[in-house]
């Protein structure tokens, strides 16, 4: 009875029934389960039990189920493609919204965590006392980013343990922002065995080594990047470094 009242309604409110519930769906993040509830309204068969009831509404719902989901990934997709061309024109908050919608449609992709926590920390730097209270929404307000971040990078560890480029952020965050060197040794030391001759990794690690006074690893990675020598400038500044670690140790002792 409850189908044929649902069908006397009429093929324009059907369809305008069909509308809400795919806007629904579009809105809330992919969800097969609710395309397919939608679909038994659309089709009209409802509880099947024979094997050819089964079939039949396999038959029904598996195309126009795929082809929904397809649009959502499609859709995921131009999220994804929106937000990196926000990071690119620095436009920060505009990506970080449009990574957050896409991470909806792809809640397990590590890149889009990682890119993420890119745009957190960016803000966490351009949050200003806009109430002039002092600093202190300021201050908390960096500090929430900050801690956003860090969740953001640590998300896609969890997804992709390899994923190196959120070890290396997470050593520059820890280091630089969040002041917790001890923090990121595990994450840098596990980049650089993945990326053996990154010397920018190299110069945030031994940063860490400095800061928790294990002098003598900072002073090796400093060596090693006098050894690769990538270029002027860099040397340079390892040797410069180098003679303070020497100093630090000389004083600690």
């Amino acid at each position: 009875m409850k189908n044929r009242v649902v069908f006397a309604a009429g093929h324009g409110a059907l369809l305008a029934m069909l509308f809400m519930l795919i806007f629904s769906v579009v809105s809330c993040g992919p969800s097969y389960n609710s395309i397919k509830r939608m679909q038994k309204m659309e089709t009209g068969v409802s509880d099947p039990t024979t094997k050819e009831e089964l079939k039949e509404a396999i038959k029904k719902y598996d195309a126009r189920a795929m082809d929904l989901v397809t649009t959502q990934a499609q859709e995921g997709m131009w999220y994804k493609i929106l937000g990196t061309r926000y990071l690119d024109e620095k436009m920060y908050k505009e990506a970080f919204d449009a990574f957050k919608q896409a991470i909806l449609f792809f809640p397990t992709n590590q890149n889009l965590y990682y890119y993420l926590g890119i745009c957190a920390g960016y803000l966490a730097n351009t949050a200003l006392d806009y109430n002039a209270t002092g600093g202190l929404d300021a201050a908390t307000q960096k500090m929430n980013y900050l801690k956003l971040s860090e969740s953001a990078y640590l998300t896609s560890l969890e997804i992709d343990s390899k994923y190196y480029r959120s070890m290396y952020a997470l050593g520059v965050l820890y280091v630089f922002e969040l002041k917790e060197p001890e923090k990121a040794i595990p994450h840098l030391e596990r980049f650089l065995e993945v990326q053996k001759r990154d010397t920018d990794g190299m110069f945030v690690l031994a940063n860490a080594y400095y800061m928790t006074s294990e002098f003598d690893k900072a002073i090796a990675l400093y060596d090693q990047i006098i050894k690769i020598n990538p270029n002027e400038q860099k040397t340079a500044d390892a040797q410069r470094n180098k003679k303070t670690v020497l100093d630090a140790q000389h004083g600690y002792n």
